[in-house]
């Protein structure tokens, strides 16, 4: 049984590409680590609004994290490796890896990364669009 797209209604003309987006922010939607948090700075008199996202990577460094823009993608990776000099009593801590992949809409710029005291910070601007209005101008064919 195929699923109805609330996209295939024909005055939507050019969606496929949301109901791509959708499908892929469905299907990596799964693990739940790093946690994270997503949120709205107000605009100042000196910067536009933001939005910030924190991820919580308590026990990487700099150098085991990696944030990439992927296209419309923000690819945030996490690389920990055993240290096999370390013999541990106990071990509550597992050196892990994760990859945490947001989609950004086109005209998303990242201001830049931060990390500190276990959580990095990435800041992502989105320009105001120009309202564009354009005429368009109608031929006419006469006939002979």
């Amino acid at each position: 049984m195929s699923r109805q797209s609330p996209f295939g209604h024909p005055y939507l003309l050019g969606f496929d590409e949301i109901e791509q987006a959708l499908d892929r922010v469905a299907k990596a939607a799964g693990d739940g680590y790093p946690p994270y948090n997503i949120e709205r700075l107000a605009r100042t008199m000196s910067d536009p609004e933001r939005l910030r996202i924190t991820l919580a990577v308590a026990g990487f460094t700099r150098e085991q994290l990696e944030v990439t823009l992927e296209e419309n993608q923000l690819v945030i990776r996490g690389r920990q490796t055993d240290d096999k000099a370390r013999h541990f009593l106990h071990r509550g801590i597992a050196a892990r890896q994760f990859q945490r992949t947001f989609l950004l809409v086109d005209g998303m710029e990242v201001l830049g990364a931060d990390l500190s005291n276990g959580l990095l910070s990435i800041d992502l601007i989105r320009p105001e669009p120009a309202r564009i209005v354009r005429k368009i101008d109608i031929l006419t064919t006469d006939e002979a």
